[in-house]
């Protein structure tokens, strides 16, 4: 529970609730930079499925400020995250108000991002293992898209959705404790590679995206292409053979198949540097059919964050909290 016993699921719901009573919106845009960019992908996703009356978009920050796109007035609202206040992305939201759109920060410290929005929301970083699942950025982005549906158009498994937040917390534990020793040996083997392709589809997608570029690319600099399970057959798949790492996300929900599909082709042409994390091995059978597939992201990412990405760091013996460029030179 959040201040005065108030669920971050409530607070959610009532800012939304004070977004609505000032604006008619009909566009959403999520807008950030790298990770937390990618962590909008899971509201996103849900958005573009269940809403018929309100048009969804990701942008990252700085191409939102150099093209914003024509739509965005005061039928908009603007979600936009930054940890601590990324340049960029604090010009992406002066830029979002000055378009006349409603907006809202998801910020862990303040900053100008948090000065510069209508309305403010605090989320957990999913890097400390004591943050609560559910109050990290991309639960509350996906907690905020099905509330804005649910009060706009009304979406039947709200409530549902709303009581798989107060257990995901502790379907994550769980994973985290099934995972930890299949991390290890994936991470020995993994040891000595320069480059660890990633995939995903669907829902699951925005977790593979930043298992590559943030996880392993920026924290571990090793190279590491994200392919869509999808787009893996028009082009990447050339590049298969016995010896290449790739590390498979299966979701659950309709673009399981997918997955399947690509998984059906690595067996029978990869060899034993592909990796299958199945969602349904860390706890997304846990969560109701009606909304598990939404939750795909929400379990996904910080077990690939605080399990593989910290086994491929301790095995490679690289810190991750080292960087070659970031935070130190001009960029």
């Amino acid at each position: 529970m959040g201040v005065m016993g108030v669920s971050i699921q409530q607070e959610v719901s009532a800012i939304v609730g004070r977004v609505l009573e000032s604006h008619d919106i009909t566009h959403v845009v999520w807008v950030a930079a790298g990770g937390s960019f990618g962590g909008f992908h899971a509201a996103n996703y849900f958005m573009e499925r269940e809403s018929k009356a309100i048009f969804s978009s990701t942008f990252t920050s700085n191409e939102f400020v150099l093209a914003p796109p024509a739509y965005v007035d005061e039928h908009t609202l603007a979600v936009i995250c930054s940890m601590r206040g990324t340049k960029e992305t604090c010009e992406a939201a002066r830029t979002a108000k000055e378009l006349g759109a409603a907006t809202i920060a998801l910020y862990v410290e303040q900053s100008d991002l948090t000065a510069v929005c209508d309305q403010k929301i605090a989320y957990e970083s999913i890097a400390l293992d004591e943050s609560r699942v559910e109050r990290v950025n991309s639960s509350i982005a996906l907690q905020i898209a099905m509330a804005l549906v649910n009060q706009l158009e009304g979406y039947a498994e709200y409530e549902t959705a709303m009581a798989a937040f107060d257990v995901v917390d502790a379907v994550y534990r769980k994973a985290v404790a099934y995972a930890r020793p299949l991390a290890h040996c994936w991470a020995e083997q993994m040891a000595g590679e320069k480059t660890i392709y990633v995939m995903g589809s669907g829902p699951a997608y925005g977790s593979a995206y930043i298992f590559s570029i943030c996880n392993i690319e920026e924290m571990l600099q090793i190279d590491s292409p994200t392919i869509n399970c999808c787009e893996f057959f028009h082009g990447p798949f050339e590049v298969l053979d016995k010896s290449k790492p790739v590390f498979l996300l299966m979701s659950v929900g309709r673009c399981r198949k997918a997955d399947e599909r690509a998984l059906a082709f690595l067996e029978r042409y990869g060899g034993c540097n592909v990796y299958v994390l199945d969602g349904k091995e860390i706890g997304l059978n846990d969560l109701p059919d009606s909304v598990s597939e939404y939750f795909n992201h929400i379990l996904f990412s910080p077990i690939l964050n605080n399990v593989y990405m910290r086994a491929l760091s301790k095995a490679t013996s690289k810190d991750y909290m080292t960087r070659r460029y970031m935070w130190k030179v001009e960029y």
